[in-house]
């Protein structure tokens, strides 16, 4: 039997973080009906959001762009260096290339508009909780078409220096399933799983799932319909 303080950290724990108030108090009353998901707390800029990740340890944050001195790509950076394994799903009005290519090299786990439904939101906070990438549907266009301009120059061809293992996992995280399915599918652990996600890292120099994904389909080992 578990305890209630097991059952609560089964919820997916959510920081927002945005510098309008109207934002934050929006999206927690759309989310209070959800049993599965809890706001842990609010912040209104940068330093706030790294002082509240440290001590509420959420799962999740939920991150505007525009934070006054601090940008929410500093924000970002900073957590991926003090807090790798809280997953970063950029929330906001900006569609630009620019911001969307900036955070995916960054290595966010998703980015999405503003205009999200209530739906879209929670399915997108599943997602990353389970240890994968949601973009919607106008950001992976951008990064999909990212991929194919730097890919023109590139000839296909697989990786040699990669085991047979190693390619078969990185074309199963490369085509967006985490650790857990990729482990069912070859019927290994999820750690053995892990490891080679490291292995394969180290290898290529590439530390994010988007940038496995882009080398991927640089090597012809994937299509772009796998990413969509």
């Amino acid at each position: 039997m578990f305890d209630t303080k097991t059952r609560r950290r089964e919820k997916i724990r959510l920081l927002l973080v945005d510098d309008h108030p109207i934002v934050r108090s929006g999206v927690r009353r759309e989310l209070t009906s959800r049993r599965d998901i809890q706001v842990v707390g609010e912040a209104g800029n940068g330093k706030e959001a790294l002082a509240a990740v440290e001590k509420l340890e959420p799962d999740i944050v939920l991150l505007d762009i525009s934070l006054g001195k601090m940008s929410g790509i500093d924000v970002a950076k900073k957590l991926k260096k003090k807090s790798p394994g809280v997953k970063i799903l950029v929330f906001t009005v900006h569609n630009e290339k620019e911001y969307i290519l900036e955070f995916a090299k960054l290595g966010v786990s998703g980015y999405m508009s503003k205009e999200a439904s209530r739906d879209e939101l929670v399915k997108a906070f599943q997602s990353v909780h389970a240890g994968k990438t949601y973009f919607s549907d106008a950001v992976s266009q951008v990064l999909i078409s990212q991929y194919l301009a730097d890919s023109r120059s590139v000839q296909p061809a697989r990786p040699s220096e990669l085991t047979e293992r190693e390619q078969e996992i990185l074309i199963l995280i490369a085509e967006g399933n985490s650790n857990k399915e990729t482990a069912a599918r070859l019927k290994i652990s999820p750690r053995t799983v892990e490891t080679h996600r490291e292995r394969i890292m180290r290898k290529l120099d590439i530390h994010t799932a988007i940038g496995l994904a882009k080398f991927a389909i640089k090597r012809g080992m994937i299509s772009v319909a796998a990413q969509t």
